[in-house]
Parts: C-alpha cells; sequence; structure tokens
C-alpha cells in the first residue's frame, strides 16, 4: 500500500503577487508606525531647475521652460536662504547647462539633502491650465502618465540614450515595492505636495490637485522628493504668469510658503488649514497664542515715510499679543501677509547694516530664524529692491 501524500497548494502569479503586496504593507504599517513619529531638522535642500542646455523642455510663444524653471528655483532658494540662513541650498544646476536625470538624484543622495525640489512648466493645448503637483507612484490617468512620459522623454538626448535607466523597475510592482521601501519619505513627499498646491490656490490657481507617476527624475531620491508643474507654458495667459520675473516671484513665494509650513510640520509644529501653528508649548517662554482678554490691540508697523529696514522674527497664522513674554521685552511690530501674522522688531531708517547687526544680536538672544526685512512707506518690499533703493541714498 503506498503512503498516502499532501498535496501542497501550488500559487500562480497573481496569488505570488497578492502575497508579495501583503508582505509590502505589514512593512509598510510598521515603518510608518515607527519613524513618522519622529521629527527632524531640515539641513540640505536640493532644488533641481527642469530641463536645461540642449535640453529646452516645452515652449510658449517667446519662453521654454527650461529658462522659466531655472529662474523660479534660483528664486526659490534665495527667499529659504534669506529665511534660513543655516539651511544648505544645493541647485542641480543655476546656470543654463544639461543634467541628466539620474545625476539630479544622485546630486541629492550624495549630499542627504533632506528634500527634493523639481520645478517643471506643463506642456498641453492653448487653453490648458493651472497648477500640479507630483511624487512618484502609479499614474491613475493616461494624462499623468503623459506628463511623466514627456518628462522622461529627456533621456534621449544622454550620451548613452537613456541606457542606464533599464534597471529602473518602473511596473506597477516595482514601483508599489519602491513606495513601501521608503514609506515614510513618500508620506512626506505628499504631505509636502498638498501644501505646494494649497499655496497655490491661495494665490488664484486653478488646483489640479496632488497626483502619482513614474518620474525617472524622482525614482533614486532616498528623502521626500515632489515634482511641481507650475503652470502651462503653450497656454498664452500661463505663459504670461512664469514667464515674467513678476509671475516667478509669485509662484516661488507660494513654493516658499509651503516649504515654511512643511518644515514647521516636520520639525514638531503643526499645520493648520495651510499655515503653520505652534503645538501646545511645555516651556513656558513659548507663544500663548490665545489672546488675553481685554483683547489687546496689535501695534501695526507704523506707516513711516521711506525705507526702512526692520528684522522679523516670528511667523503665526494666529494673532499673537506684542506684550506675550516669548518676545523678551521687545518693541514688537506687527503686519499681515495673506492669512500670516508677522512680527518685527527694531526700526532702522535706510540703515540695512545697522539692521543686519541687529539681527546677528537677535539670534544670540534666542530668536534663531531672525532675518532682515524692509519696508517702503510702509509697505513690505523685497530685500533685493530696498538694496538697490539704499545704494541711491
Amino acid at each position: 500500500m503506498q503512503e498516502k501524500r499532501t498535496k501542497l497548494p501550488i500559487f500562480n502569479g497573481l496569488q505570488k503577487n497578492a502575497i508579495r503586496v501583503f508582505l509590502l504593507a505589514a512593512l509598510f504599517l510598521i515603518s510608518n508606525n515607527f519613524i513618522w513619529g519622529q521629527t527632524s531638522k531640515i539641513k540640505t535642500i536640493v532644488i533641481d531647475a527642469g530641463h536645461g542646455g540642449h535640453d529646452p523642455g516645452c515652449h510658449g510663444a517667446q519662453n521654454n521652460e527650461k529658462e522659466v524653471c531655472l529662474s523660479m528655483a534660483l528664486k526659490l532658494g534665495a527667499l529659504i536662504k534669506e529665511r534660513y540662513p543655516d539651511i544648505k541650498i544645493i541647485y542641480t544646476r543655476s546656470t543654463d547647462v544639461f543634467v541628466e536625470l539620474a545625476e539630479r538624484a544622485n546630486i541629492a543622495n550624495r549630499n542627504n539633502a533632506d528634500l527634493f525640489i523639481c520645478i517643471h512648466a506643463n506642456a498641453g493645448s492653448t487653453t490648458a491650465y493651472g497648477s500640479e503637483t507630483y511624487v512618484l507612484g502609479l499614474h491613475r490617468t493616461d494624462a499623468q502618465q503623459k506628463v511623466a512620459e514627456r518628462e522622461n522623454a529627456s533621456i534621449a538626448l544622454e550620451d548613452d540614450k537613456g541606457a542606464k535607466y533599464r534597471s529602473y523597475d518602473l511596473t506597477p510592482d516595482g514601483i508599489i515595492a519602491l513606495q513601501f521601501q521608503l514609506a515614510v519619505f513618500h508620506r512626506q513627499s505628499i504631505l509636502f505636495a498638498e501644501m505646494i498646491q494649497k499655496e497655490f490656490k491661495r494665490i488664484g490657481r486653478y488646483d489640479r490637485g496632488v497626483k502619482q507617476a513614474g518620474f525617472l527624475v524622482l525614482y533614486k531620491t532616498t528623502m521626500p522628493s515632489v515634482l511641481i508643474e507650475t503652470a502651462f507654458l503653450p497656454n498664452p495667459a500661463e505663459e504670461k504668469l512664469i514667464g515674467t520675473a513678476g509671475g516667478q516671484q509669485k509662484m516661488a513665494q507660494s513654493m516658499f510658503q509651503a516649504f515654511v509650513n512643511y518644515k514647521n510640520a516636520t520639525e514638531g509644529k503643526t499645520v493648520v488649514g495651510g499655515t503653520t501653528a505652534q503645538q501646545a508649548p511645555a516651556d513656558p517662554k513659548i507663544i500663548d497664542v490665545k489672546p488675553p482678554k481685554p483683547v489687546e490691540i496689535p501695534k501695526e508697523a507704523p506707516k513711516e515715510q521711506g525705507l526702512v529696514f526692520r528684522v522679523q522674527i516670528e511667523t503665526s497664522n494666529k494673532a499673537i499679543p506684542t506684550k506675550s513674554s516669548h518676545f523678551n521685552g521687545l518693541e514688537i511690530f506687527e503686519y499681515q501677509d495673506n492669512t500670516l501674522f508677522k512680527y518685527c522688531t527694531g526700526t532702522f531708517p535706510n540703515d540695512l547694516p545697522a539692521a543686519k547687526n541687529y539681527k546677528n544680536e537677535l539670534i544670540q538672544k534666542g530668536f534663531p530664524h531672525a532675518f532682515v526685512v524692509a519696508f517702503l512707506d510702509g509697505e513690505r518690499i523685497s530685500i533685493e529692491k530696498a538694496i538697490k533703493l539704499a545704494e541711491k541714498n
């Protein structure tokens, strides 16, 4: 009598994929719970201006994608550096040169970047409009796939015609596995992308949403990474926005504000409605944002005539009493920028060096994010404009 053997089940390809996804999902949950609760300080940012050199990207009637992207990238970097001088800003390109997609990611990885921001302009019909931000993932529509394919097409201009990307697994299984492997970075990427879209919406941009697609430039990055399609360059109205210095500054300012919100969120502060708010403080010196009763009327920056430099030391989405102990007895001036309340101290008419010296003193006194701001006839202006005006006097 032969011994009866129990047959083991044979798993087909579909079952194997299901098991793999299940295991990866378990890994995602474990890593997500373990790492997402941790906070880390942002020290290095890599800003990537799309295309460049012999790769012009898409174009409008007068502007190429490579040009407008570079301008917005440099403006964004300048805004971050002005506000956070300790953060290291690295550009994948600061001039009109061609950089391979893989090298852009390598630059971020070699420098242990904490954030990778890739800036592009969208192609499409002359009536398409709006802004959208991408993270690495599976496309859900043909339109999203086409955006990725267009941006990925730059590899045809590389010396090896894209041979190095043959090892990149852009299949659904490959991208899902990569997302689970870098689960925390993926979630943080989505968080930053959502903040970018909220800020674009605040300045009147049509919100096309946060999307996912298989971008080669994002495939190898090992940090939170986004690709921003700022506007549709073939549309004359959209080109007028990102093809002018004023429009580029406006877009860069929105990206900067999104970064401020993201930085505060990931460094232990909460985000409410796209703007920053501090968590309930353990240290009694930290701001109590609930105004006392009776409510104090904030002291606005006086409407001086001419150019005045001040030092900004605080930003909040709620009004803060100017007599708060957090300000250590300093004379505080408040002004509003959209929905944010901003707080300055010091008055230096046409005297930038004195304002800079005062900024350094404030940093030593416990205001590490102090930076110089300028007002002309009571209205906030850029430091660049203020310096030019000061030089004339």
